[in-house]
């Protein structure tokens, strides 16, 4: 009953099937291994908020050169690790990083170079301010950078991918991604591979910083699309054998009227000149007023 399957034209729907299966069967791993690294991310960022700051240099390594220069970029696992630094800031090289959106309002994101007592610095996002008025890309106001000894406690972040140029304008660096190493290009010292977003502050932040908020990763997005990938993969193989089972039922001697019901096709016969047309078959000669007439 299925040697069809064994036809060219079988063989090559079955190609097809297991191709297809097989692409989004690797699919869904590839969105279960996404899922299980947002998952740890999201378990990292609520494990580092429950535990005292480490100090900077106990996470990352002090950068080592000429001015310029960019010590290691944080690992995974080094990511949003709480830390606590203390250093002068440096409000001459200040950072304005343009078009971030904080509560939904676009606005700019001020990072400050914290110069540490060995000379090098790291670059600390002390928040979100708003534009002058007029545009979103109005230089802001941004409140001073407290003088003296500070001490700043922050989250480990990594560099943005799509790092921009850094150019100065009114005095200030001005950029549209955080890119550690092309900005420290841009400053008279060695800087740390990450920056900080600025948790606590001593002496406390100006009030007209709004907080970046920390957010966590979609991984139950990810969750969804691993089911989603599966489920068409085995649906590509449902199809398959129910196609080939509508294949056999169709081949198979009496199929068609087994499908419906069992009962055979009506076929009209022509009666032959011996019998009666059944039309008149039951009709009688005496009564009838056709006959009445002739």
């Amino acid at each position: 009953m299925y040697r069809f399957l064994l036809t060219p034209r079988w063989l090559g729907i079955l190609a097809l099937t297991l191709v297809a299966a097989t692409v989004m069967v690797l699919l869904g791993n590839w969105q279960l291994h996404r899922y299980q690294q947002r998952a740890a991310t999201n378990e990292r960022i609520d494990a580092t908020a429950r535990v005292d700051p480490a100090p900077l240099t106990r996470v990352l390594s002090a950068p080592a050169g000429a001015a310029g220069s960019v010590g290691p970029a944080p690992t995974g696992e080094q990511e949003w690790t709480r830390v606590s630094v203390t250093g002068e800031y440096d409000p001459a090289n200040l950072v304005l990083v343009r078009g971030r959106t904080v509560q939904g309002r676009v606005g700019y994101e001020v990072l400050t170079p914290l110069r540490l007592a060995d000379g090098s610095a790291v670059l600390v996002d002390r928040g979100w301010v708003p534009p002058a008025p007029g545009a979103a890309t109005a230089v802001p106001r941004v409140p001073a950078a407290p003088t003296g000894q500070v001490t700043v406690v922050g989250r480990v972040r990594v560099s943005e991918s799509r790092p921009e140029t850094v150019a100065r304008r009114g005095g200030n660096l001005e950029t549209r991604r955080i890119s550690v190493p092309t900005i420290a290009a841009a400053l008279p010292y060695p800087v740390y591979g990450g920056y900080l977003l600025l948790d606590e502050q001593t002496p406390p932040a100006d009030a007209a910083f709004v907080a970046i908020p920390v957010k966590h990763e979609n991984d139950w997005q990810n969750a969804g699309y691993v089911v989603q990938w599966w489920l068409f993969a085995g649906m590509a193989l449902f199809g398959y054998g129910w196609l080939a089972r509508r294949e056999a039922r169709g081949a198979r001697p009496g199929a068609a009227s087994t499908a419906r019901g069992g009962r055979q096709p009506a076929v009209d016969r022509v009666p032959t000149a011996a019998e009666p047309h059944p039309a008149t078959a039951d009709r009688d000669p005496a009564t009838d007023s056709s006959s009445a007439v002739r």
